[in-house]
């Protein structure tokens, strides 16, 4: 009898050790796939979270501090702001014919500065493009330039027509290259305009 239970016994351990074995390969990944999907839900409620915490910051300096009017004119030039863009542009008559339209773009580039103490600063400019036109018959003389804090550079100076796409101009050569004399008239030409 104690033989018959023992074998009954081996049986059925045996039939738990297969079904085991058979159903180790769904409960793998059961298991596997319950770690992921309760580790994607640890990653979205703290999304969640962090993207609301950012949402009360920016809500709380709108109503702090809420955003000023666009300022319409700087010195005789009418502004056009875009909100949102990278850029503003300027606009103003000179004299009775020249009209002058001036691009500019978000802080672009960088040079180190080596200070008296040898720390390195970083000085900051911007890229502005002058366009300086009598009428919407004439071309353009258009300057590319760079604005330090405390000059302007002239990059390049060309002629073009009223319409960018289509009349691609001659971008001649570069005007560090140009005569000394007619630098300087360039220069005198922008500041008196600019």
């Amino acid at each position: 009898m104690a033989h018959r239970l023992v074998r009954g016994l081996r049986g059925a351990v045996r039939n738990l050790v297969l079904l085991r074995q058979q159903s180790e390969p769904i409960n793998h990944f059961l298991k596997s796939s319950t770690r992921n999907y309760v580790s994607e839900m640890r990653n979205s409620a703290f999304e969640a979270n962090i993207l609301r915490l950012i949402r009360n910051e920016i809500q709380y300096e709108l109503d702090r501090s809420p955003p000023a009017e666009p300022v319409p004119e700087f010195n005789s030039f009418m502004v056009d702001e875009r909100p949102g863009e990278q850029w503003i542009r300027l606009s103003r008559k000179f004299g009775e014919k020249e009209e002058i339209k001036i691009e500019v773009t978000m802080f672009d580039g960088s040079v180190p500065v080596k200070k008296d103490d040898d720390t390195v600063d970083e000085k900051l400019h911007v890229t502005l493009i002058v366009d300086v036109f009598k009428g919407e018959d004439t071309d353009v003389l258009e300057f590319v330039c760079s604005a330090w804090p405390d000059s302007i550079e002239i990059r390049k100076v060309f002629t073009r027509g009223h319409d960018r796409i289509k009349d691609q101009p001659y971008m001649g050569p570069e005007f560090k290259e140009l005569d000394d004399e007619l630098q300087d008239s360039l220069y005198d030409f922008l500041e008196a305009r600019v």
